[in-house]
């Protein structure tokens, strides 16, 4: 799948693919100006955070470096028959806004089929798993204080302006789940600046870093960050410790005279070489659970156009007979005529089915049918098409 944004954050920082992902800092430019509002802009941010049900943590606004608390931003609306559901005080958000506040809706994905859309695509190319969060700030305020992630980010400025520190990391591939606090900054500095609409940011896990505008007076910055979460050793060993339960030494309680732990020893370098980091790293993609859909009801009309949503590229092996599908947890099996079609539905393009039956067969249909069926492929709504426009070509042969 290839998406205009990668494309633009591949030239920008001068890379060749996903490979630099958590290997250095990198700063670069965008110079497709019409791309930055059709990713995201300040007005469709604050348009989705009035239209849903949203709650902290997704949602929340910072002002004077602390925490606003929801209740002067959030009121409870109550319906006619008494329910009563959150929702965000649009008036009260536009007060904390025009005084200068930070908002934060973690998940853009969720809720806006862009951004929906572009981590689905960012996950084909990095082959791991990404959510966007999206940061607004207003005139002159502060952001997070200076902090660390455990996961490589992507950044990029939409809009507006904001000043960045960087440091380097104070302990080496910190973790969420570690041993160490990693509580102290670095006091190596790598970045000391301030971006603008269009620049692009890749900052490592672990970096010590910071944004705001405390010095900026009026205006705004809004800006998403790209958070790539990468399987680490940990990750294998405890994938490993799930597979350690098929055998019954494992299974065993522990004898605390020490008994058994020579054949403990014994099985679990065995169970290492016969299941490594490569096994896992598979396993990891083709096993992941289907992503969220719309379901295809025959009732509503018929198919027309189809996208593949698995989180990862689906594996499609051959031989002379059938071709099996790998995705998503399931492997399935078609007739070697299906391959063609086959190759475009899962392409991770949107797929018109009378063109693309034009060029690769009826049968197209058929293997959609099957397809939308087993959640590997999802109907090409209006609005999940309103994601890929002019991000992602069509395709059709």
């Amino acid at each position: 799948m290839e998406h205009r944004l990668i494309t633009a954050i591949e030239t920008a920082l001068s890379w060749d693919g996903s490979e630099p992902i958590g290997t250095g800092f990198a700063l670069g430019r965008i110079e497709d100006d019409a791309l930055l509002p059709r990713i995201l802009t300040p007005n469709r941010l604050l348009d989705i955070a009035m239209r849903r049900s949203l709650n902290r943590p997704q949602f929340r606004a910072f002002q004077n470096g602390e925490e606003v608390h929801p209740a002067v931003y959030f009121t409870d609306t109550v319906s006619p028959r008494g329910q009563s559901i959150p929702m965000v005080n649009m008036h009260r958000l536009g007060d904390l806004l025009r005084q200068g506040a930070t908002l934060i809706m973690d998940q853009v994905n969720v809720f806006d089929p862009t951004m929906e859309v572009t981590c689905r695509a960012l996950q084909w190319w990095a082959r791991e798993r990404v959510q966007v969060n999206a940061y607004l700030t207003t005139n002159a305020a502060a952001g997070f204080p200076l902090h660390w992630d455990d996961h490589d980010v992507i950044v990029v400025q939409l809009s507006g302006e904001k000043d960045w520190e960087v440091r380097a990391t104070s302990r080496t591939a910190p973790m969420y789940r570690d041993a160490d606090p990693n509580s102290t900054p670095s006091e190596t500095g790598i970045f000391n600046g301030t971006l603008h609409a269009g620049d692009v940011m890749h900052i490592p896990r672990g970096h010590w870093h910071q944004a705001t505008r405390t010095r900026s007076g009026t205006g705004h910055s809004l800006h998403v960050t790209f958070g790539i979460t990468k399987r680490t050793g940990a990750s294998w060993m405890a994938w490993l410790g799930d597979w350690c339960r098929e055998q019954e030494i494992f299974r065993r309680d522990l004898n605390r005279a020490g008994a058994d732990s020579a054949l403990l020893v014994e099985a679990a370098t065995r169970l290492v070489g016969l299941r490594g980091p490569e096994d896992f790293l598979t396993a990891h993609e083709q096993q992941t659970t289907p992503g969220r859909q719309v379901p295809f009801l025959d009732i509503f009309g018929g198919l027309k156009a189809v996208v593949c949503t698995t989180h990862f590229p689906p594996r499609i092996t051959e031989d002379a007979s059938t071709v099996d599908v790998r995705a998503a947890g399931k492997q399935l099996t078609f007739a070697a005529k299906a391959l063609p079609a086959l190759r475009l539905l899962l392409s991770g393009r949107p797929v018109p089915l009378d063109l693309a039956a034009a060029t690769v067969g009826d049968e197209v249909h058929e293997v959609a049918d099957i397809l939308i069926k087993e959640e590997l492929c999802a109907p090409l709504t209006d609005e999940l098409s309103s994601g890929y426009t002019g991000l992602v070509t069509a395709a059709t042969s």
